[in-house]
């Protein structure tokens, strides 16, 4: 039978991390390439314990159906937990539990994207966004990546065309793929136009509490007045990404949508992932938490940073974290980047080439993408001589 598939889906790319994280279990692989928090760090005991408290006092209460907007202890913690240093939530704003993060940026796409409509994003920018967005019919416009986030000149011109974009999608702490931060003065810049063209931001804050070094820069979301920013926040990058809990904060208009689309399609959240982590963000100092995954990444992140340096050829520019899970770098415009990618691959290395997260095409791309986290310190010494080497023997 020849299958007619949707035009929706016939842009969307296979997802080249998935393949990677197949990979992951070969002893002989040392991967740069997935996007998985250090296993060392997941409180193992901690969910056991709770889990097995639940489950011995009210084991009812996390094997009924859930209610679709999400179980209020949870939503009560999770708000605490992310309002610590900052108000996230403001009075005209809902709040909504999701199946990971990623569910709202396609039910975001979904309630505002009609075909053809325009979705800004960074770029190169999170692939599994890029999907969600262009499996609801949207276009991608991507804004290239300055040392210190989008470049402002090209949003604007953007946001004044012919056709207004229905959102901006932006990662503005350590962001995915390349561990760039945006900084204050560019996230207020950005603000503004966003307020001026009246169009909304969808800010992805995965990684905000993983800041090993610098100072903490205010989310969008906390400095917005108007209503015009859905943040979108995870405990998957700092509990446990099999927890498949992801927390959006809106304007209640687009929370009650939201609260459609999922009664129609995936339906509430596995009330045990919920019931266990409330009591978790309840009961663990999460202080102490934060500063232990900061200081498992920082050294994971400093010690490949500095091996890079070391044997790195001097024309790889690449930057330098101050937290997340990602170093970018790219090789010089006369090096032959696929070149690059096959012969790391032949070497048992996994990385990520930087055609898997581009919104727009160039002639040359020759950036990659390396994850610190859940390589060990010998991984990390070894893979990083190894491409060290290979980045001399290209760049002749």
């Amino acid at each position: 039978m020849n299958f007619e598939f949707s035009n929706r889906i016939s842009g969307v790319k296979a997802s080249a991390i998935r393949e990677i994280l197949k990979m992951m279990n070969d002893p002989e692989i040392i991967s740069f390439g997935g996007g998985n928090p250090a296993s060392e760090t997941f409180p193992v005991e901690q969910l056991k314990r709770i889990s097995d408290d639940i489950f011995n006092t009210c084991p009812n209460s996390i094997l009924e159906y859930g209610i679709t907007e999400g179980d209020g202890s949870f939503k009560k913690a999770a708000i605490e937990f992310l309002s610590r240093h900052e108000t996230v939530v403001k009075d005209y704003d809902g709040v909504m539990v999701t199946s990971g993060s990623q569910q709202i940026m396609d039910f975001l796409s979904k309630c505002l994207c009609n075909e053809g409509d325009l979705v800004v994003c960074e770029n190169p920018s999170f692939l599994g966004a890029l999907n969600a967005f262009k499996s609801n019919g949207a276009k991608l416009v991507g804004i290239d990546m300055e040392d210190d986030g989008i470049n402002l000149e090209q949003l604007e011109a953007v946001l004044s065309g012919v056709q207004k974009p229905k959102f901006i999608y932006l990662i503005p702490n350590f962001q995915n793929p390349t561990g760039i931060t945006t900084s204050l003065e560019k996230r207020q810049a950005i603000y503004t136009l966003a307020k001026k063209y009246q169009v909304l931001i969808l800010e992805d804050n995965p990684y905000g509490t993983l800041r090993f070094k610098g100072k903490t820069i205010p989310t969008l979301k906390s400095i917005d007045t108007e209503g015009i920013v859905v943040y979108c926040a995870s405990l998957s990058k700092i509990i446990s990404p099999g927890i498949r809990l992801g927390t959006i904060i809106a304007n209640k208009e687009i929370i009650d949508k939201f609260n459609i689309l999922k009664g129609a399609s995936a339906g509430a959240v596995t009330n045990w992932s919920q019931h266990v982590i409330a009591r978790f963000l309840e009961t663990v100092d999460m202080d102490k938490h934060l500063a232990h995954l900061q200081s498992v990444y920082g050294k994971k992140s400093t010690f490949m940073v500095e091996m890079m340096k070391k044997t790195f050829h001097p024309d790889v520019k690449f930057t330098t974290p101050e937290g997340g899970m990602f170093v970018w770098f790219e090789l010089p415009k006369y090096a032959d980047a696929r070149t690059f990618l096959n012969r790391a691959t032949t070497m048992h290395i996994a990385i990520v080439n930087e055609e898997t997260f581009a919104v727009n095409r160039r002639d040359k791309m020759n950036g990659f993408r390396l994850s610190f986290t859940s390589a060990t310190m010998e991984q990390i010494e070894t893979g990083i001589a190894k491409l060290g080497k290979l980045t001399y023997e290209l760049c002749k």
